[in-house]
């Protein structure tokens, strides 16, 4: 199963550089909100949080717009997809973003992992 996964949490200065570059690679605009990645800083500690590709959106998706390719990842069948949300507000991790026409997910495309300084972020095969 191909993924993105955190490493070296405690490397990370939420810089936001890998926020910064999912949203603009999906959505050509700096937006948090559509970010398939999320730095949140809480009580002084910083939680990098990332889709660990665990499958609750597909399950939640009553129209089977949510399928595991043969890595591994989730992906969204925008023909498919009715743009209900269940998929984001089921999401444990909150990395689902809601779009105007269809919500979005990380596909472990390895662009945040090449614009993070800190190489907190790795795509692996598990």
């Amino acid at each position: 199963m191909k993924k993105l996964k955190v490493t070296n949490q405690d490397a990370c200065m939420a810089c936001l550089q890998c926020e910064v570059a999912c949203s603009e690679a999906f959505y050509k605009m700096f937006d948090p909100d559509k970010s398939c990645i999320h730095i949140v800083e809480k009580k002084e500690k910083v939680k990098t949080q990332v889709c660990v590709q665990c499958g609750k959106c597909a399950k939640v998706c009553e129209h089977g717009a949510i399928t595991q390719n043969a890595k591994g990842v989730y992906m969204i069948n925008k023909k498919l997809c009715v743009n209900c949300g269940k998929c984001v507000a089921a999401c444990p991790f909150g990395v689902m973003v809601a779009g105007e026409k269809n919500p979005s997910k990380c596909i472990a495309c390895g662009i945040c992992v090449k614009a993070c300084p800190m190489d907190v972020l790795e795509i692996v095969e598990s």
